[in-house]
């Protein structure tokens, strides 16, 4: 058995995103098959445990082409001066580091490149993100991650019109023990915002993303200390 958390859009006032934990059966194995097999259990749980959901699995290992086409890895964006790269590249290229940084050719490799180079392990501690010469904290946590997916979505309007039929959002990949930033909590990030009318007013600016946020963040953490 496995426990993961499943990312839902919020209809609270105070929230935007609801983590929901879920028991699973695991299936073991790094096979994509083994993955999508884990990825049905998951979901076949969350289903029983909540009334009313429609859940997509964002990450490589979707069954599903939308989901697949979601992942940081593949969902792209577009820079001021034109360059176009995944959410995974900017993401990884715009760490500043006590030592170094911003990588910005990075934004040239492929996702997995990025993710791998090995200065962002051997650069100092992280600072803060730099990306088209504006800096992102650190805090709130996932600001930047989330802002760079919901960005994206905002520039690829077919891909956003599909991921607003779901109202759950899933990632085999994420553990929460273990990492920060996860695609499918962006995902049901941008969904909140768009049901609620306020995704225009939070891509206005960065300010304004990260003032909305903070709420969110505030709500998300909670739900998650509390699982976990």
């Amino acid at each position: 058995m496995a426990i993961r958390p499943i990312f839902l859009s919020s209809n609270l006032k105070d929230s935007l995103v609801e983590t929901k934990e879920i028991d699973f059966e695991w299936h073991p194995g790094l096979s994509v098959t083994q993955k999508q097999k884990s990825i049905d259990s998951m979901h076949i749980s969350a289903k029983e445990k909540f009334n009313k959901i429609k859940i997509l699995e964002i990450s490589s290992k979707s069954k599903i082409t939308l989901g697949v086409n979601l992942s940081a890895f593949n969902l792209c964006l577009r820079t001021k001066d034109r360059q176009i790269g995944s959410v995974e590249v900017f993401f990884q290229g715009s760490k500043v580091f006590t030592n170094g940084g911003p990588y910005i050719d990075l934004y040239q490799k492929t996702s997995r490149e990025a993710k791998k180079d090995q200065r962002l392990l051997e650069s100092g501690d992280l600072l803060h993100f730099n990306f088209e010469q504006i800096n992102w904290p650190l805090s709130p946590q996932t600001v930047f991650y989330d802002w760079l997916y919901c960005k994206a979505l905002t520039q690829n309007e077919r891909l956003a019109e599909s991921l607003l039929d779901y109202n759950a959002f899933t990632d085999i990949e994420f553990n929460p023990r273990k990492s920060i930033n996860c695609q499918a909590a962006s995902a049901a990030l941008f969904k909140s915002l768009n049901d609620k009318g306020m995704i225009i007013d939070a891509m206005k600016s960065n300010s304004n993303f990260i003032e909305i946020h903070k709420g969110h963040l505030t709500r998300k953490t909670l739900v998650q200390n509390s699982l976990f």
